[in-house]
C-alpha cells in the first residue's frame, strides 16, 4: 500500500511539472503586428526577418505567419532582446521602423525587450507619420505578449543605399 501512494502522489507532480514546461514555453510566444504609419491600418507582410540577443544572424524561422497577416514569434529559452523587421513584395526589401532615429537604418539595431513585450506588450511610435495624419491616427493598445508596429515603404532613394 505504501508504494502506491508513493506512485499515486508522484504522478500529479510529475503532470504539473509538464504542465509548467508547456505553459511555460507558450509564455515565450509574441504576437507581431504592423501597422501602415499613415493610416494605422494593418499590413500583412510578405515575411519576418528576426534577430536575437544582438547577434547579426536573422533567424525567420522563428515566425509563423498567422493568416491575418500578425506573426507569432516564439522565442527560444535565454534570449533577452529581439530585432523585429518586417518584408514586402516577396522580396528582400523591408518595411522602415517607424520608431527608428530618423528611419534611416532599415536592418537597424533596435532591440527590444523579450520580458517587456511578455509582461506589458509595446506599441512603437509613429516617427514617420506628419502631424495631419497622426491626428487620424487610433494609437492602439498593445497586451502582454503582443509588439505593434508603424512601418512605411522605403523610398527609391533608400532603396540605393
Amino acid at each position: 500500500m505504501a508504494r502506491w501512494t508513493k506512485r499515486a502522489c508522484l504522478l500529479p507532480m510529475l503532470m504539473a511539472t509538464l504542465c509548467g514546461s508547456i505553459h511555460a514555453q507558450a509564455a515565450n510566444t509574441i504576437l507581431i503586428r504592423v501597422l501602415d504609419s499613415k493610416t494605422g491600418k494593418p499590413i500583412a507582410p510578405s515575411g519576418y526577418m528576426v534577430r536575437g540577443d544582438h547577434h547579426s544572424t536573422i533567424q525567420i524561422e522563428w515566425v509563423q505567419m498567422n493568416e491575418d497577416g500578425t506573426g507569432a514569434l516564439t522565442v527560444p529559452a535565454g534570449v533577452s532582446v529581439v530585432s523585429i523587421h518586417n518584408s514586402y513584395d516577396q522580396s528582400t526589401e523591408v518595411y522602415v521602423n517607424c520608431d527608428g532615429e530618423q528611419q534611416k537604418d532599415r536592418i537597424g539595431a533596435i532591440w527590444y525587450s523579450v520580458s517587456e513585450i511578455l509582461n506589458k506588450g509595446i506599441v512603437t511610435t509613429n516617427g514617420c507619420a506628419k502631424p495631419k495624419d497622426l491626428a487620424k491616427i487610433k494609437v492602439p493598445d498593445a497586451k502582454p505578449g503582443e509588439i505593434v508596429f508603424f512601418v512605411r515603404q522605403q523610398k527609391q532613394m533608400e532603396k540605393l543605399f
